[in-house]
């Protein structure tokens, strides 16, 4: 059975950092996928406080699963220039930090065109990160999110097989997926399965789009899990709740450490971690 490690993405606990680690220990994680910290996003910090933050990190036996950058989500048609020079920063704050990877995007497309026509200027971009990259030993990471050139299973394989590049990997986000309208199990899986080495652990359902706990929505969660279960690879299951608008009918269990939390972001945490420890559960029952 592969061995799975959870992360989380810890500013949907809190902003500050202490109270991040200080929620996230409850649970037994030590590991972060850190985006937001300290009041501002990771890659909006410099090199100064970035080691502030490492000292921090330290001082508690956390480490990061990934940078949760923003690199990419950014406008195809935009000066490029500025978006590659913080790219460079963040490869620094992943060397620091010891983060294996780097989660990136592949550019906000124009509304109400084809992405496939930016296919190039894709590509070209994203084989600049690669340059830049070489060397490093970080792992850079392609999210499918909404609206970029990789919102779909197809141009998300277009643009793994076309750079073909060992340190260019996968994300997999299946409420995403759901978001977009695409088919996330067996379809789009079975199409990146060979590239993905991370997955976010968040749900959503194709009525509504809306978010839910894993396993209550059409994300297929189980199914995929279940699959990463029958190899030895390790995988990071990194909590993302973007449970903000949820309000039911799956609540936290009375009694839990989570049901001891304010009722809020810290609770809607819980949540996440409690519906995906009984999706683990049941895959070893």
């Amino acid at each position: 059975m592969s061995k799975f490690v959870l992360s989380a993405f810890a500013d949907e606990i809190d902003s500050d950092l202490q109270v991040q680690m200080d929620v996230l220990e409850l649970f037994g994680i030590n590991f972060i996928e850190m985006r937001n910290v300290n009041g501002k996003g990771l890659v909006q910090h410099t090199i100064d406080e970035v080691k502030a933050i490492k000292r921090q990190l330290d001082d508690r036996s956390f480490r990061l699963s990934a940078v949760g950058s923003p690199i990419g989500k950014y406008g195809i048609n935009e000066d490029f220039g500025p978006h590659l020079d913080l790219f460079k920063h963040t490869l620094e704050i992943a060397h620091l930090l010891g983060a294996p990877y780097i989660r990136m995007f592949s550019f906000w497309m124009p509304k109400g065109e084809d992405p496939w026509q930016y296919r190039n200027a894709v590509i070209d971009r994203w084989g600049q990160f690669v340059e830049a990259a070489q060397g490093s030993g970080i792992i850079l990471l392609h999210e499918n999110e909404k609206e970029i050139y990789g919102d779909t299973a197809e141009r998300c394989l277009d643009l793994l097989t076309s750079l073909n590049c060992a340190y260019v990997k996968a994300t997999f986000d299946p409420a995403n997926f759901v978001q977009c309208g695409e088919e996330t199990y067996p379809k789009a899986w079975n199409m990146l399965r060979d590239y993905v080495v991370y997955l976010h652990i968040k749900d959503a359902r194709y009525v509504d789009r809306g978010v839910v706990p894993s396993g209550h929505g059409d994300g297929r969660v189980k199914e995929i899990l279940a699959e990463l279960s029958r190899n030895t690879q390790t995988y990071f299951l990194s909590l993302e709740p973007h449970l903000d608008h949820y309000h039911g009918p799956v609540t936290v269990d009375a009694g839990t450490i989570g049901f001891t939390l304010p009722d809020g972001p810290q609770r809607r945490f819980a949540l996440a971690h409690q519906e995906l420890a009984r999706l683990l559960a049941e895959l070893t029952a």
